[in-house]
């Protein structure tokens, strides 16, 4: 018989007479008046016994009962949800045990329920209204699981609620304004899930809320001006949403603790559509650590009041329009570690005194109008790890120290700048003008004797034969190249107009016959432009960039050769500054150009040593039925391509943008080599958005790319982990599997705890001995593509994780990175 209160059963049978229900009595009602003395002995009796007994058969009564009311409002809970995984099956249907450890993620007071926590547990489905019952509610932690639906109103009406964590769900809906009315609460998490409307103006009215983070929704309206003033808030993320207007400029006003100041320490609003000027009022709050206003469209000037705020450690202002020149008072921020204003309109002079911030590790100044030279103070920063001075308008020479520091990456873009790695000498000085008046005795009229006079005739007569010879020289040349022009090079011009592949190159520079620019960089295959001119070529594939040819040399060795589309590459000279970069980035597991040409028509060609092993992709997916490839060789690849792309984040600051299985090479040894890393430095802001848009198409793009079109080293780990689940399910990320993309399949079949499903049937043959680090590297390539950027690994970890679960093959041999190029980007 069950009970009808929702009590749990009475154990004995020589005892079930004594109440009708035979239930146990909560803490609430063990002052009833019974109607008998023989009830009250029973009950007296049955204490007794529940002493003596052994614990053994009882082990986690502990004599508290979960009240009615909250046992109702749990099986409504559990009722709501989706358990695939079953980790609710402890939650019996009696109610027993559910406040003395029995219930998995319950814990209670004197009856009552005060923490619900079940985070990583794969629930799907809502959260039910019937919450607003648990009255003792304090904790209510579900993040990390995929549950939708809205937030119930009825987590308002709980009194003591002081802790919300909902983040990385698929909440939608809109934020309850009666979550104002919870008086204690004290942090409130809903980031990454797909909320919308307003920000609810009475979220302040909690004025002990210490944290609240709204970042990755999909929120708009703008900041209510109580958040703005709260006397509690230490911890304020909006960003990533579709928030507007201007930001109040109401920070710090009334909203001040017992100290009489605000106690804001991270504010991050980044991201948003947020315009006007940055609130000056910012500079109140002298707690703050962390300003984060980036990706906006604030205008103005850099608020003076910003440079009050001595305890910041990070101010990140950047992707903005903000306008005038960097305040010198910044070097107040002694203790600033992290300074970026990346992508403005600052003018003027960087100022000397930020040398003085001795705390810097990070310093972007890149893409803004600033002019001047560098000063050489910023040289002596000695915990710097970061500086991009790129693309302003400085001159004169780089600080030596600087130079040493960074590769040239950091200061391309300033025409007039010099003495870095990759760039021009600076122009000695002249020498000044003599200021030593001349003799009188020079200066006087003298009469030329007869040996000058012979003299200049002379060389008057030198200067005019010398003029006529080089007349001469130049008929004859002119002569003979217009013979050669009637007699050959005009088929071999025409062959190339055809397909035949034109090269590129790097170090030495030389010029064909039809006026061409060839230059070369170090690698393995000698050729002049004429040779290259003359090549037979084979197309290989075309993408967004242009197309890929196999050009064969006369001497027959072979080079892969990228012939870009016209119109979509940037100017010449900003072109051969970039190409030249790309020229010099060497490691094993990237693609190294070799030359580039330059046609006298505007053609552009890109170099490559060409491998007839060809791509990731094409390995996997278009192999022979006979052939199959074991764990090892995956997994060396996977280590590869997440070495190489570990190389452009940190090494050569370069953002891949488009990383897919078929810009993975491989080579004889089946090492990876990342392709066609650097060309959207080449490439107008147009055709980068095409290969963006492309990258989604082929389902390698991460999500957040839909709204920001500007890839990241986020964006580049979501493609690293879906070329790694690849090489797990031997599945393209092209197909089609349900109507849904190859993270959401094997996050649906992992779901349904259906995981060996998810691997490649050869994979399986050896799942007694690899299962472990099958499973280990599932788990990693879902943590990389995880819909939210923040919860991704960054590269570096990523290597390091896959280094541990196969440790043997942590280190490849590799040359310089050279191998053909990828035929789809």
């Amino acid at each position: 018989m069950e009970c009808q209160n929702g009590f749990s059963k009475y154990p004995f049978r020589n005892l079930a007479k004594t109440e009708p229900n035979g239930c146990r009595i909560s803490n609430k009602n063990k002052n009833r008046k019974w109607k008998n003395p023989q009830s009250t002995f029973l009950i007296l009796l049955y204490l007794l016994v529940s002493i003596v007994r052994p614990v053994s058969t009882q082990s986690d009564w502990d004599g508290v009962v979960v009240t009615q009311s909250d046992y109702q409002s749990l099986q409504a809970f559990k009722h709501e949800l989706v358990d695939t995984r079953g980790f609710l099956k402890s939650w019996n249907d009696s109610g027993y045990g559910a406040c003395s450890g029995g219930w998995v993620g319950i814990k209670c007071a004197k009856g009552q329920v005060i923490v619900i926590q079940l985070p990583w547990k794969g629930l799907g489905g809502q959260i039910t209204e019937k919450i607003g019952q648990l009255q003792a509610l304090r904790k209510l932690s579900l993040h990390d699981n995929m549950i939708g639906g809205p937030l119930p109103t009825a987590l308002g009406f709980l009194p003591n609620l002081r802790g919300v964590q909902l983040f990385n769900n698929r909440i939608s809906g809109t934020i309850p304004p009666s979550l104002g009315l919870c008086p204690l609460l004290q942090n409130l998490d809903f980031s990454n899930n797909l909320l919308t409307g307003s920000i609810p103006y009475g979220l302040a009215n909690s004025t002990k809320l210490l944290s609240l983070n709204l970042s990755f929704n999909s929120l708009s309206g703008s900041i209510p001006i109580g958040l703005t003033q709260s006397p509690s808030l230490t911890f304020l993320s909006l960003q990533y949403n579709n928030l507007s207007g201007s930001v109040p400029d109401t920070w710090g006003g009334n909203g001040t603790n017992k100290n009489g100041v605000s106690p804001l320490e991270s504010l991050t609003l980044d991201h948003n559509f947020f315009s006007g000027g940055i609130p000056p009022s910012l500079g109140k709050l002298v707690e703050l650590q962390e300003l984060s206003l980036g990706s906006n469209q604030f205008n103005g000037t850099i608020p003076d009041g910003i440079s009050s705020l001595s305890t910041l450690k990070s101010l990140d202002l950047s992707s903005n329009a903000i306008s005038g020149s960097i305040p010198f008072s910044l070097s107040n921020l002694s203790s600033l570690t992290v300074l970026i204003f990346r992508e403005n309109r600052l003018t003027n002079q960087i100022p000397a005194t930020i040398g003085n911030i001795s705390t810097l590790t990070q310093l972007d100044l890149a893409y803004n109008n600033l002019s001047g030279d560098l000063p050489s103070s910023l040289g002596d920063l000695p915990h710097l790890v970061l500086f991009n001075v790129s693309y302003n308008n400085l001159y004169g020479p780089v600080p030596i120290t600087l130079s040493q520091k960074f590769n040239s990456s950091s200061f391309v873009g300033n025409l007039q700048l010099c003495a870095y790695n990759g760039s021009n000498p600076c122009p000695s000085l002249p020498p000044p003008p003599s200021t030593t008046p001349p003799s009188s005795e020079n200066t006087k009229n003298r009469k030329l004797s007869t040996k000058d006079i012979i003299l200049i005739a002379a060389g008057a007569l030198l200067i005019v034969l010398l003029l006529l010879c080089c007349i001469l020289i130049c008929c004859l040349l002119r002569k003979r190249a217009a013979e050669k022009e009637r007699a050959g090079p005009a088929a071999s011009r025409a062959r190339v107009e055809k397909g035949s592949a034109p090269a590129a190159g790097g170090e030495a520079e030389a010029s064909g016959e039809g006026g061409g620019k060839l230059v070369h960089f170090d690698g393995p295959t000698a050729f002049t432009a004429d040779d290259l001119l003359c090549a037979t070529a084979e197309i290989m594939g075309k993408s967004t960039y242009g197309t890929v040819y196999k050009a064969t040399l006369e001497d027959g060795s072979q080079v892969a050769v990228k012939r870009l589309r016209e119109k979509i590459t940037k100017a010449q000279r900003e072109f051969e500054t970039e190409v030249n970069l790309l020229g010099k980035v060497r490691h094993p597991n990237l693609l190294a150009l070799r030359a580039y040409y330059l046609g006298p028509k505007g053609e552009k060609l890109l170099v490559f040593d060409y491998m007839a092993k060809g791509s990731l992709a094409s390995f996997l997916h278009a192999r022979g039925p006979d052939m199959s490839i074991d764990w090892q060789t995956r997994m060396k690849i996977a280590q590869g391509t997440a070495r190489g792309l570990l190389y452009l984040h940190t090494q050569v600051n370069i953002i891949h943008g488009n990383l897919t299985s078929s810009n993975v090479l491989l080579d004889d040894h089946t090492n990876a080599k990342i392709a066609d890393y650097g060309l959207s430095r080449l490439m107008t802001p147009a055709a980068n958005s095409n290969v963006i848009a492309t990258a989604g198409a082929l389902g390698y793009r991460a999500p957040e790319l839909s709204k920001l079109k500007k890839a990241n080293t986020k964006t580049d780990v979501y493609s690293l982990g879906v070329i790694i689940l690849e090489l797990l399910t031997g599945k393209s990320p092209g197909e089609a599997m349900n109507g849904v993309d190859l993270p959401q399949w094997v996050a649906s079949i992992v779901k349904e705890e259906w995981t060996n499903e998810v691997f490649d049937l050869e994979l399986m043959r050896d799942a007694s001995t690899i299962g472990d680090e099958l499973l280990n590297t599932l788990k990693l390539a879902l943590h990389c593509v995880d819909p939210s950027p923040s919860a991704r690994p960054d590269v570096q970890q990523v290597l390091q994780q896959l280094d541990e679960i196969r440790p043997e093959i942590a280190t490849s041999p590799g040359d310089d990175g050279g191998t053909a190029p990828s035929t789809s980007e």
